[in-house]
């Protein structure tokens, strides 16, 4: 069986009932299956991971947005994290026996789909973008929920599919196909949101940092703390080791202590095995070594 991958985003995370009862619906469709659920109260967000055949996510992702938008009103919401929707993004992941050309075809299917059912605009990132200038999710969101009437009002903003007005409590939703990535936070031990967007300039790709980053500086307000919150869209090429490494050496810069890292949703384990191995200096280390690894073969 074909196995896709898919990580939507909700803009929910405080009421974790409403949240867990959508993972509930999810994990009864045939063919799909919740394997985690992280939700930040900070954020007001969750990451829901799901994995399943074409068929079942087919089935799912409408369902998805249904009940989110049933449930989240963002002319109320409030988040740390950017975001277009009450479902915000749902990426399909190719792992095994899928290739990225069926997930692309998967996530322009789905979101004709829920535009056309639910009324919701869908504009499409990644790998299944139609126009080279809506690849990168951060453009497409840009300007956030509040900013959305406008934005669409403008030439060249009109969505994949769907209406050419938000919708009024749910804004609109990206899907699109990709690789792994890897959700990672380093929470600083500081509530200097200066600092932390200072470091997020400077590691993220598009100002000249690390390739393969996206990064931004947060307030964790609840906890007295800032956040550089980052996706690692390449952790072959960029490892999280030497993002770890250069956060700390660029919040040092300002006087200030890394308090701890985070990772959001699942993580492959070539990635922790590499800081393993690094942080560890393993000479000649294999995955043949992981104990779990042979008694799984």
């Amino acid at each position: 069986m074909a196995i896709i991958e898919s990580v939507p985003n909700i803009s929910e995370g405080i009421r974790t009932d409403v949240v867990a009862r959508i993972a509930d619906a999810l994990g009864a469709v045939s063919g799909v299956r919740v394997l985690d659920v992280q939700s930040d109260a900070t954020h007001n967000r969750s990451v829901l991971t799901l994995a399943g055949d074409a068929a079942g996510l087919r089935q799912a992702i409408p369902r998805l947005v249904s009940m989110t938008m049933e449930a989240v009103d963002l002319r109320t919401h409030r988040g740390e994290h950017p975001r277009l929707g009450a479902v915000d993004v749902v990426p399909f992941i190719p792992i095994e026996g899928a290739t990225m050309a069926d997930c692309v075809a998967l996530a322009r299917d789905i979101g004709k789909d829920v535009a056309d059912r639910l009324g919701v605009p869908v504009y499409l990132y990644e790998e299944a973008a139609q126009r080279p200038d809506r690849r990168n999710l951060e453009d497409i969101r840009r300007g956030e929920f509040e900013g959305l009437a406008e934005k669409m009002a403008k030439p060249g903003w009109a969505p994949d599919f769907g209406p050419s007005q938000p919708h009024p409590s749910a804004g609109a939703t990206v899907i699109g196909a990709r690789m792994p990535l890897i959700a990672y936070n380093i929470n600083l031990a500081t509530n200097r949101l200066d600092v932390a967007k200072k470091i997020a300039t400077a590691v993220r790709m598009s100002s000249g940092g690390l390739r393969f980053v996206k990064a931004m500086g947060l307030p964790l307000e609840d906890r007295g703390v800032v956040q550089v919150s980052m996706n690692l869209t390449n952790y072959e090429k960029t490892p999280i080791f030497r993002v770890f490494d250069l956060v700390q050496r660029e919040a040092a810069r300002y006087g200030v202590n890394v308090l701890e890292s985070e990772i959001v949703g699942l993580v492959p384990q070539a990635a922790l095995m590499q800081a393993a191995e690094y942080y560890l200096q393993l000479e000649g280390f294999s995955a043949q070594q992981v104990l779990e690894n042979k008694l799984r073969e």
